[in-house]
């Protein structure tokens, strides 16, 4: 396939890429997941509802991560912060008699009062002061259209959470394969102060292999989501 890809370069104080999470438990995975980007995606376009049509074309487009520390004063990679834990009470102090109020208290599918009672406690995890690039593979001018709409989005952009705002222009061009656009990403990074740790390969290669569920089938109210294999390779 003689396709392009679309160089993305995804960097802010917080992310957070949820893959395995629960209501009360937010993990995140330590590199942007597949439907992290394509929401992403459709958020720059306005999408909303199910997008069916619109996964079905792109899921199967390669996708690859690399990702970004800064350097010591060696030039070497520096030490990693751990992931920072946010603690949040949901449906606090909310009076359950005010029509508007009682809206924001959890609620059973019913709508009646939850089993011990409205207020629910949650622990939501982020990647600290992190970088990645991410070449999505595709049409050269189907890719200029989501990299124009990066550039004028119609809803705000977030990498992964709405509190996680990025920090540089997420669109860095269309290059005519992935190592042309991890090269463009290595010069953004070394302006950056930083430097490759890993990268993420779709498939199965020479690294750690792991199963993600993170290729969506179908967004909006009832999320579907099928497997695909991706290898984590040490870089530098």
């Amino acid at each position: 396939m003689n396709d392009s890809y679309l160089l993305l370069w995804l960097e802010a104080p917080l992310q957070s890429w949820g893959h395995d999470s629960r209501f009360g438990r937010r993990d995140s995975l330590d590199f942007p997941t597949k439907s992290g980007v394509f929401g992403l995606l459709c958020c720059a376009r306005g999408a909303g509802g199910e997008q069916t049509e619109w996964l079905r074309y792109w899921a199967g487009r390669d996708l690859q991560v690399r990702a970004y520390v800064c350097q010591d004063s060696h030039g070497q990679p520096s030490e990693r912060l751990p992931l920072l834990r946010d603690f949040h009470m949901v449906g606090s102090g909310y009076d359950d008699q005010d029509p508007w109020a009682s809206l924001l208290i959890p609620k059973t599918n019913a709508g009646k009062k939850a089993v011990g009672g409205g207020t629910k406690m949650t622990y939501r995890y982020y990647l600290q002061d992190m970088a990645y690039a991410v070449a999505l593979q595709g049409p050269k001018d189907d890719l200029q259209v989501l990299a124009d709409a990066l550039v004028d989005p119609v809803w705000d952009l977030y990498l992964g959470r709405k509190n996680c705002v990025p920090t540089e222009f997420i669109a860095q061009g269309v290059y005519p394969d992935a190592l042309t656009a991890f090269t463009a990403a290595d010069g953004l990074a070394a302006s950056k102060g930083r430097v490759g740790i890993f990268r993420v390969l779709q498939g199965e290669h020479e690294g750690e292999v792991l199963t993600l569920n993170d290729v969506p089938v179908q967004f909006g109210e009832n999320k579907k989501y099928r497997d695909r294999r991706v290898t984590i390779q040490n870089v530098g």
